[in-house]
């Protein structure tokens, strides 16, 4: 976990896994891919498999060690989601997140399907949506992508948002319903692919109209800052407007635990939990746990 970042509209990264699998057009010049060859030739553990996808059980709690709030973008290095991830270990990774609400996390994937479905397992077992401290986000860096907004539409959360980072395309027409939050930005790095003007500004303009909040990260290049980050003399630096609801204020909150039962006839899980595994969602009041208290 690093406790700061260069990442403009977060604060924080925290990685429980690493590594992913290149399957869209936006994951061509992949940085986290290139930083991990890196971390791994000067010997650091955590990157001993390189770019493979890998879990961190040691990873899972350290926010709760973090007293002061902040933005914290969820696996810059990897996709929580991936195909090899296991859904109890995400689980666990969101029971921190629920303890430790005092931050705000940024969750972004590129498999919304994934992610709908541990929405589903989430809502079933607690009887509520993920809070709108845990926002929910998907990457749509052209046309193709953008079809992935529909399913992230269908994740049960708080707040959703969309990544147009790298925006490869103009991409017109867009369907914004639901969406609280889009970051749209240009590819930087020796090998950055140019974003059009247009482009930006069509996107801008078509947030604007749905009334979705606007982070224009950066112009890109040679290097992230090369190009600055205004658009028409103008810095976007906005973020949703969201309640934040603590877990100790959400329904079957009983003071020491989230003791919502695991309904009977929950959402079938066959095709992305294993026989035994078992969601273990138990969350101790924060204001009784020294680990917890901001």
């Amino acid at each position: 976990m690093a406790e700061g970042s260069a990442i403009e509209w977060t604060e924080a990264t925290w990685n429980p896994t690493t590594g992913c699998t290149k399957i869209s057009a936006g994951c061509k010049n992949c940085y986290a891919e290139k930083l991990s060859k890196r971390l791994k030739a000067m010997g650091q553990a955590k990157y001993r498999n390189d770019f493979g996808f890998t879990e961190h059980e040691a990873e899972v709690e350290l926010p709760l060690r973090w007293k002061k709030p902040r933005k914290i973008f969820v696996n810059s290095m990897s996709d929580l989601f991936h195909k090899e991830s296991g859904m109890e270990f995400v689980a666990r990774c969101f029971e921190t997140m629920v303890r430790a609400d005092w931050h705000t996390y940024q969750v972004l994937t590129k498999r919304p399907g994934k992610m709908a479905r541990f929405a589903d397992v989430f809502d079933g077992y607690f009887g509520f949506p993920i809070p709108g401290h845990i926002w929910m986000g998907v990457s749509a860096e052209d046309n193709r992508a953008a079809r992935r907004i529909d399913g992230l539409r269908k994740a049960r959360c708080g707040v959703r948002f969309v990544s147009f980072e790298p925006l490869l395309e103009e991409i017109d027409g867009v369907d914004l319903a639901g969406i609280d939050w889009a970051i749209i930005g240009g590819e930087s790095g020796p090998r950055h692919r140019k974003v059009e003007e247009k482009w930006v500004e069509g996107l801008i303009e078509q947030c604007e109209r749905q009334n979705v909040r606007v982070f224009f990260k950066q112009w890109g290049g040679p290097r992230p800052k090369s190009n600055g980050r205004t658009v028409n003399g103008r810095t976007y630096s906005e973020y949703p407007e969201t309640p934040k609801a603590a877990a100790r204020e959400l329904p079957g909150f009983d003071g020491d635990r989230l003791s919502k039962p695991r309904p009977k006839a929950g959402p079938a899980l066959g095709r992305t939990i294993h026989s035994g595994e078992r969601l273990k969602f138990r969350v101790k009041r924060c204001a009784q746990d020294t680990r917890c208290r901001p």
